[in-house]
């Protein structure tokens, strides 16, 4: 099963790449890595804003990174032309916005490798680091970047 017919059982659509909001690019391909810019959560369309530990528990962190992980998706069509060209995911850096208390960034993070994961089999798992960080640009909740290796 390709990975459009899994995200089409899923009931997941990509949306367009937006545009970068600073001097950056959403992606650079060098050789057979594509390095893929961090990416924040979102809901209705605006930043998903709030610190983990505060005003965020750690279900929805999760959803957020789920969330990322989608809009990363879409990143990796727009830089490919097809998701199948994904040889494999290689990392996560997942920052998350959080109190000094808070402790489960990596179970926060779990929302954006476990869609990976299931989406694209042995080759979605990946290495990974979560961080617990004092802001995120726009007050978003969560950030994300990803390496992947292309065919």
């Amino acid at each position: 099963m390709s990975v459009y017919d899994k995200l089409s059982a899923l009931g997941i659509s990509l949306a367009p790449v937006a545009p970068p909001a600073a001097a950056f690019l959403p992606f650079v391909r060098t050789g057979d890595l594509l390095f893929v810019s961090g990416h924040i959560a979102k809901k209705d369309g605006q930043p998903w804003m709030g610190k983990l530990g505060a005003d965020l528990n750690t279900a929805q962190g999760k959803e957020a990174a789920r969330e990322i992980a989608i809009q990363l998706l879409g990143t990796l069509h727009a830089a490919t032309g097809d998701l199948n060209q994904i040889a494999r995911i290689v990392k996560l850096l997942v920052l998350v916005n959080s109190t000094p208390t808070f402790t489960e960034q990596h179970l926060v993070a779990n929302g954006a490798s476990e869609l990976l994961g299931e989406l694209f089999g042995e080759s979605g798992k990946h290495a990974r680091s979560a961080f617990g960080v004092a802001q995120i640009p726009l007050g978003a909740c969560v950030e994300i970047e990803l390496i992947a290796e292309l065919r």
